[in-house]
């Protein structure tokens, strides 16, 4: 077994409220799993101390990926994705910036992404902005600033909720083609449908509450 996340007993509490108790929890590196469960049960919380934002209340949750920090390699999607008030260029290309890549890779990895996500035209976009832009729109630009980076874990939390069926199908295709380029993928899901359409192995949240 190739173990990528493993926890044991993880406890995320915020003041006397426990948002998140698993007994155990694991994943393997390349694989697809979805997060299922009621609102409240803690799956964004989850997502949350794995891409380790924050840190587990109690209990062990390690990482076996390659690098010793581990945000270099997991990168997280919002269900409410935030865009900065710039272009679509700017946004995508921000975390190649942020890494010192110059203008040739940030071109390059912005058409790349841009059309990974369905946009068959990445160059009519790029000078708008997030107020030209719908619901869909800005959450498959919000994940090319993700897939920019090459990220050996991507998580997702609500992908498909709220954006229109042609992105919807578009970013169900991203996550198929990342898991055939071995990118471990974790999506926090209440459509009943996307285990299935992601061959993913699904996990049912139930928050462990004492």
């Amino acid at each position: 077994m190739n173990t990528l996340f493993e926890a044991h007993d993880l406890r995320k509490c915020y003041g006397s409220i426990t948002a998140l108790h698993l007994s155990s929890f694991f994943m393997e590196k390349g694989e697809t799993v979805a997060l299922t469960g009621r609102n409240g049960s803690g799956k964004s919380t989850l997502l949350r101390l794995l891409a380790f934002l924050e840190t587990p209340t109690s209990g062990t949750l390690r990482y076996f990926g390659n690098e010793s920090e581990p945000r270099k390699e997991v990168t997280l999607l919002l269900q409410e994705p935030y865009l900065m008030k710039a272009s679509v260029f700017w946004n995508v290309t921000l975390g190649l910036r942020l890494r010192g890549f110059g203008p040739e890779e940030q071109h390059r990895g912005y058409r790349e992404s841009m059309l990974a996500v369905g946009f068959s035209d990445p160059e009519s976009m790029a000078s708008r902005g997030p107020g030209e832009l719908s619901g869909g729109e800005r959450q498959r630009i919000a994940l090319a600033s993700r897939l920019i980076l090459s990220p050996s874990v991507l998580l997702l939390d609500e992908p498909t909720s709220n954006v229109d069926a042609a992105s919807e199908k578009a970013i169900l295709n991203v996550v198929r083609s990342l898991r055939e380029k071995g990118v471990s993928v974790v999506c926090a899901t209440h459509d009943r449908d996307i285990p299935a359409a992601l061959h993913a192995r699904e996990i049912r949240i139930v928050n462990e509450r004492p």
